[in-house]
C-alpha cells in the first residue's frame, strides 16, 4: 500500500476532530466541561447562549466524534467529557491560544474571572494561582521534579501514601504530569497524582466550588492544611 493511501485515514480522522473544536459553541462547551462534571443539555445550552435543540445537535457530534461521554437518566440527558484524554486535548488548545483574555464587560464577570485566575478545577485536578502555587511548593519540598517535566520523586510518592493517597503507577494514564496554565503560563500538576490531591481538597473541603463556573475557593481550614503540608502561605492562597 502506498504511504499516501496509509496516512489518508489519519489525516481525516485529524481533520474531523479539529472540525469539531472549530465552531464557538462546541468550543465553549467543552470548555465549560473542563470542571470535570456532568452537565445536563439544558446547563450547557444555557451556558453557550444557544437554544436548547442547537445544543442538542452540537452535543451529537461531540458524543459521535469521541469527545463527550453521555448517559441518560430518567429524561435527563447528561454529558461530559470522555475522559482524561479528552480533557488533555481541551486544556492544550485552551493554553495554546490563550493569551490576553477579552476584558469583562460587568461587575459580575470581572468578579468571576478573578475567581478562576485565583483557582479552578481544570477536568481533574487544580488550577490557576493555586493550582501553580501547590506545584512549586511542591517542587520546594523536593516532591516534584520540574525539569523536563512534572514527575513525582521516590519522596513524593511516599508523600501521598502519607497523606492516604497511595498512586497506582500500572494504569494507562501517567502519575503525574505538566499542564500549562492558561491564567498564569507557568506548569500545575495534572495526572493521576494531581486528580487524587483534587479530590482530596474537594472531600476535605479544604476547597469549595464557587457558583456554576470551575472557580474554586480555599476555606480557611484549607489554607492551614496546605500551609502544614506543604509551607504555602495563606496569603498566596486567596
Amino acid at each position: 500500500m502506498p504511504a499516501t493511501d496509509r496516512v489518508a485515514p489519519r489525516l481525516a480522522a485529524l481533520a474531523a476532530l479539529a472540525a469539531l473544536l472549530a465552531d464557538e459553541t462546541r468550543a465553549r462547551i467543552c470548555l465549560a466541561l473542563l470542571d470535570g462534571r456532568a452537565w445536563t443539555a439544558g446547563e450547557l445550552a444555557r451556558c453557550a447562549g444557544v437554544a436548547g435543540s442547537t445544543a442538542g445537535e452540537h452535543l451529537n457530534r461531540l458524543v459521535e466524534g469521541g469527545l463527550l461521554a453521555q448517559e441518560r437518566q430518567g429524561r435527563h440527558r447528561y454529558v461530559r467529557l470522555a475522559g482524561p484524554r479528552a480533557a488533555r486535548l481541551v486544556e492544550d488548545l485552551a493554553a495554546h491560544v490563550a493569551q490576553v483574555p477579552d476584558p469583562p464587560r460587568t461587575l459580575r464577570s470581572a468578579s468571576a474571572s478573578s475567581a478562576m485566575a485565583r483557582g479552578r478545577t481544570c477536568y481533574d485536578h487544580l488550577a490557576g494561582r493555586l493550582g501553580v502555587a501547590i506545584a512549586e511548593a511542591m517542587a520546594a519540598r523536593g516532591l516534584l521534579r520540574q525539569h523536563p517535566g512534572l514527575t513525582l520523586t521516590d519522596a513524593g510518592l511516599r508523600w501521598f501514601a502519607d497523606q492516604g493517597m497511595p498512586l497506582d503507577g500500572g494504569g494507562r494514564r501517567p502519575v503525574a504530569r505538566g499542564c500549562v496554565d492558561w491564567t498564569e503560563r507557568r506548569l500545575h500538576l495534572a495526572g493521576a497524582a494531581g486528580a487524587a490531591l483534587c479530590r482530596r481538597a474537594l472531600e476535605a473541603r479544604w476547597c469549595v466550588r464557587i457558583g456554576t463556573e470551575r472557580a474554586v475557593g480555599v476555606t480557611a481550614e484549607g489554607g492551614r492544611a496546605l500551609g502544614g503540608l506543604l509551607g504555602i502561605e495563606a496569603g498566596t492562597l486567596r
